[in-house]
């Protein structure tokens, strides 16, 4: 697929050429994490409009008939097994942060789940005292020091930042189920692990959004400030604010 290899040619440049011109803010890439930075606000609230149209008539609903109608033990598996689906790019993001602690458990959390698990639809490793940490590429530059920028909303893909976009081209590109799927000229799985994921996650924050939503005046601006905090924790290893700010 000459295409697709192009294309993940253009966005690892991109990743690179970012990494290389930016320059570290004083205090760290999240100090401004409680300051406002929307320049292009009007165009961000028109993507959110949009993204909440979609949770609502779509996501939402589906998401809530899977949390009502597949068995608890079901949703558990297919988390766990998702989860250990990126635990190879959350092993090198956290060797790349200089976590090795972080490391080291991601490491033993994949063979224990993949071989106990097995093939990961059972967290054996969390009840050995081993629990589950996320790690992606955006929180790695932000841990090296290269700024968020202007706050973004991507369609279907919710809140972001220029650093935190290449951060998710950066993953798609390097997740290595994905180039196992598409070498194979099974895309259609990469697609279904998009979709299963969403709805997933959707399902585990449903009452989190709409108790948010319902005390906020301005639901688009207290998404922003979440979404500004979590990460800012989560580049410093900080407990993050509850909840996926992502609708």
């Amino acid at each position: 697929m000459p295409f697709c290899c192009a294309f993940r040619l253009s966005l690892l440049c991109g990743l690179l050429l970012l990494g290389a011109c930016a320059t570290p803010s004083p205090g760290g890439a999240e100090q401004d994490a409680y300051q406002v930075n929307d320049p292009l606000e009007p165009m961000n609230r028109g993507i959110f409009d949009f993204n909440m149209t979609v949770d609502k008539y779509v996501l939402k609903p589906v998401a809530t008939a899977y949390r009502d109608y597949v068995p608890q033990v079901i949703r558990k598996g297919v988390t766990s097994f998702l989860d250990n689906l990126r635990s190879p790019l959350i092993l090198v993001n956290d060797g790349l942060q200089g976590q090795g602690k972080l490391a080291g458990d991601t490491f033993a959390r994949i063979w224990i789940n993949t071989i106990l698990g097995p093939g990961g639809v059972m967290d054996v490793a969390s009840d050995l005292g081993i629990p589950f940490h996320d790690a992606d590429f955006g929180q790695t530059l932000g841990v090296w020091g290269v700024a968020g920028g202007p706050y973004l909303v991507l369609p279907l893909l919710g809140p972001s930042n220029p650093r935190d976009t290449v951060g998710i081209a950066a993953t798609y590109v390097a997740d290595p189920f994905n180039a196992v799927m598409y070498d194979n000229d099974a895309d259609y799985v990469v697609y279904g692990r998009t979709v299963t994921s969403a709805v997933n996650t959707r399902s585990q924050n449903i009452e989190i959004l709409d108790r948010i939503e319902s005390t906020s005046l301005d639901f688009y601006a207290t998404i922003r400030s979440l979404y500004n905090q979590r990460r800012a924790a989560q580049i410093r290893h900080e407990q993050p604010p509850e909840g996926n700010p992502n609708p």
